[in-house]
């Protein structure tokens, strides 16, 4: 008799909760429904787009490309004029021999422990045989230059890249790179030293050294500036995060299987 009462009230309850549902709160629910699928929508597509803060973006680089284009490049152009190509080139492996000291350290964050006793390798064979990295001795003997970043290390662990940042005077960041030049920074021999007016000037030369070498680079933009420069340095972050692993699909459909082309 009570499972039978039981199933009385719950049919009774049924009916009660389907007759209290009006078309009012029918459509308040339907609502609520194509709200929150709207929402997601709109969080997926700012997840997937690159560069969703582009607007504030292109007026920051609007700012720096004149700043560079009337301050910077004449500097640069000089600096590449009045200085010899050997001269010009053995400054430059000079700076890159110092990122060494970041590279190493971010080999070994990221457990490339061969990589890490090549790259000290070769850190100290420039800066003892290449005269502080003035020469770079240690390509021709086997020692192949690698760039670890503290951004590529974030990625390495599976952190996104984060939307696209332009910075006034600095230029082009993702948002994880942003925090990994903030902490390499810390390893930045140029930036640690105590003594002002040298800090100053070897920074002041290494942006134009880095400047100069830029001007070969820029004859192949085309298009719009901005996009071009854009998704140039967003590519070849992923390359380096990547450590060069390029993903192709080009035509992964009709080659997939070595098989089929013995068969032809």
């Amino acid at each position: 008799m009570l499972p039978l009462l039981l199933s009385l009230l719950l049919l009774l309850s049924t009916v009660a909760t389907a007759e209290a549902q009006t078309p009012q709160e029918d459509g308040d629910a339907r609502f609520w429904e194509v709200w929150n699928a709207y929402i997601v929508e709109l969080v997926e597509q700012e997840l997937s787009t690159p560069d969703p803060w582009e607007p504030l973006n292109r007026k920051i680089f609007a700012f720096n490309d004149f700043a560079d284009r009337y301050a910077l490049t004449p500097v640069a152009k000089t600096y590449q004029f009045i200085t010899p190509d050997p001269l010009e080139a053995g400054i430059g492996n000079m700076f890159s021999n110092l990122f060494e000291i970041t590279t190493i350290l971010n080999d070994l964050l990221q457990l490339k422990f061969g990589q890490a006793a090549s790259d000290a390798g070769r850190f100290l064979l420039n800066s003892t045989v290449g005269l502080l990295g003035l020469f770079d001795v240690a390509t021709p003997v086997g020692l192949e230059k690698h760039e670890e970043d503290f951004g590529q290390t974030l990625g390495y662990w599976g952190m996104g890249s984060g939307p696209y940042i332009v910075v006034p005077i600095i230029g082009s960041y993702t948002l994880r790179d942003g925090v990994g030049a903030y902490i390499d920074s810390y390893s930045d021999y140029v930036t640690d030293l105590n003594h002002i007016p040298t800090r100053n000037q070897l920074w002041l030369m290494r942006n134009i050294d880095n400047r100069a070498r830029l001007f070969a680079a820029e004859e192949l933009i085309t298009g719009d500036r901005y996009t071009f420069i854009r998704d140039a340095y967003l590519q070849r972050r992923e390359y380096l995060v990547n450590d060069g692993v390029v993903v192709d699909s080009f035509g992964e459909e009709d080659w997939d299987d070595e098989g089929d082309w013995d068969e032809e």
